[in-house]
């Protein structure tokens, strides 16, 4: 049996902290439950960060980039070229995820894990590709095993450096043209589906578009289909939803709370949860997007997004316009007064 980096059990948040903190809430100048989730978003940061003044100051965001060989078939309604330009365009700070992590004040760093075309050195940009994008999934595996763990790595690597400079949440991003494929192939593969009831329209395929990438899938599902995360990845992952695995499995570790994005991060988190079934406890889900097949690997994780806006994005752009909502149940929770220090009447 080989052992790999994110064997170890992970630890739970501290119970003893969070009972302490469901106390507070409940002598918090308010009437019972009318804060509604935010009490309990409170409860949680209270026990993952172990203190009942848990704050949301410090943001780390990581893009991971990378390239598919998916996109021979036809699946993406842009070129592949595009996900080399939009690494440029973060670097230059022009995109959505660019925009938002200014405004949050967060430290955003993008990580070309395997673009097909080698990058110049750009500004905020990691250089850590695995190779020139994955092979076509619908004629051999995606990657190799070595190419897997050396992505789960650079996932990890981000997640360190996140915590190493102090941030109190992790968000990761993706980015590369044909990877809503890829994230569908991952979740089809883990959760026993068929590809027609997950694929969507990604960065705006047409019906007859979305039901060809469905064709594509399911020839990939027939050859590869296997319910174990690593397999599942290595046959018909992406770089970056590797990465992206490995950054939640080391957040967990760290006792680093990360917040989900989108349907590709979330098929990351899915192939780490079923990896490492108590990670579920550090992973926040920001919103439910509009592509399709998102609403149903949530459930399938239990998870409850906090916002459904209609965003289809990536590049950790909806975890992003979820933040100010975990920096209120977080200030809530440790700045109201309890009734004993406000001396209001509780009856």
């Amino acid at each position: 049996m080989s052992h790999h980096w994110f064997d170890p059990p992970i630890a739970a948040p501290d119970a003893a902290v969070r009972a302490v903190a469901h106390e507070r809430q409940a002598q918090l100048t308010k009437p019972p439950g009318s804060l509604g989730r935010l009490e309990d978003l409170g409860m949680t940061l209270a026990a993952m960060q172990d203190t009942q003044h848990p704050r949301i100051d410090k943001l780390w965001i990581t893009v991971f980039a990378g390239d598919h060989g998916v996109v021979a078939e036809g699946v993406s309604a842009f070129p592949q070229v595009v996900t080399a330009e939009m690494v440029r365009n973060f670097a230059r700070g022009g995109a959505a995820i660019s925009v938002l992590a200014k405004a949050w004040n967060a430290r955003l760093e993008v990580v070309n894990v395997g673009t097909v075309q080698p990058l110049e050195d750009l500004p905020g940009v990691l250089d850590a590709r695995v190779g020139p994008g994955t092979a076509n999934f619908v004629h051999e595996p995606a990657m190799t095993v070595e190419q897997l763990h050396e992505a789960l790595a650079t996932g990890h690597d981000a997640a360190e450096r996140a915590a190493i400079n102090g941030a109190q949440v992790f968000i990761g991003g993706e980015m590369g043209i044909g990877n809503t494929t890829s994230a569908t192939g991952v979740i089809c593969s883990l959760l026993g589906l068929p590809a027609a009831q997950l694929a969507g329209p990604g960065t705006g395929l047409d019906a007859a578009g979305v039901i060809h990438k469905g064709l594509v899938i399911e020839r990939a599902l027939a050859r590869h289909r296997d319910p174990s995360p690593l397999i599942a990845l290595q046959r018909l992952g992406g770089f970056e939803i590797a990465a992206l695995t490995g950054a939640y499995l080391r957040c967990g570790q760290l006792g680093l709370p990360a917040l989900v994005d989108g349907f590709i991060t979330t098929a990351a988190a899915l192939a780490a949860v079923r990896l490492r079934p108590e990670l579920a406890a550090w992973l926040f889900y920001a919103h439910c997007s509009a592509e399709p097949g998102h609403r149903q690997v949530l459930e399938a994780l239990g998870a409850k997004p906090l916002l459904d806006l209609g965003m289809r994005l990536g590049e950790g752009s909806g975890a992003a316009v979820a933040v100010p909502i975990l920096r209120a149940a977080a200030a809530l929770h440790a700045g109201m007064a309890t009734f004993a220090e406000a001396g209001v009447s509780t009856a």
